[in-house]
């Protein structure tokens, strides 16, 4: 008997704020469609937020650019997370502090209908539903999306805010070939 693979739909949050932004976003993007089991179906545009640390905004902080992609995987989650965290080390992410600046950060936001709480992963992500740089380019790309335990994300407070801009750099997507 031929066992079946499951592919669920999961969104991936991406987050840069140091070296070069766009350069490090792009690359992120193809190496995450380079993933076996990965199918990227939309990436966001950039929108760009002042950092977020512990104690809230802060400003003094280089700026991130940040993004969200669509992807279709036949990988479990704790899978898919591994495998995001080795591409942070191959793009230079350091971990010395807990929110600190960094030149790429990869967040699972979303996994189908998974609910999950291990000591390694939350799903869905426990503070996405307040974080307009992720809401907000997430509903670039899935205007319809609902994030579980917070109902439809263009309902959010987060999809109406001012604490992220456009970022005009163009598609990401665009620069995958």
């Amino acid at each position: 008997m031929t066992r079946r693979r499951i592919v669920l739909p999961g969104i991936i949050a991406l987050g840069s704020n140091l070296g070069d932004r766009v350069g490090i976003l792009s690359e992120a993007v193809r190496q995450i469609r380079d993933i076996a089991g990965i199918t990227v179906t939309a990436v966001s545009g950039l929108v760009e937020s002042h950092a977020v640390k512990p104690q809230g905004t802060d400003a003094s902080s280089p700026d991130y650019l940040n993004a969200v992609v669509l992807v279709q995987s036949a990988l479990h989650p704790e899978q898919l997370l591994v495998e995001l965290g080795a591409i942070e080390s191959r793009l230079g992410r350091v971990r010395e502090e807990r929110w600190g600046d960094r030149t790429l950060d990869l967040d699972i936001i979303s996994f189908g209908p998974l609910r999950i709480d291990s000591e390694s992963l939350t799903l869905p992500h426990p503070r996405a539903w307040e974080r307009p740089f992720v809401i907000v380019p997430w509903l670039q790309i899935e205007p319809d999306a609902v994030l579980a335990g917070h109902g439809r994300i263009d309902a959010l407070p987060a999809a109406r805010s001012s604490e992220v801009w456009d970022f005009d750099s163009g598609s990401l997507f665009g620069r995958l070939d």
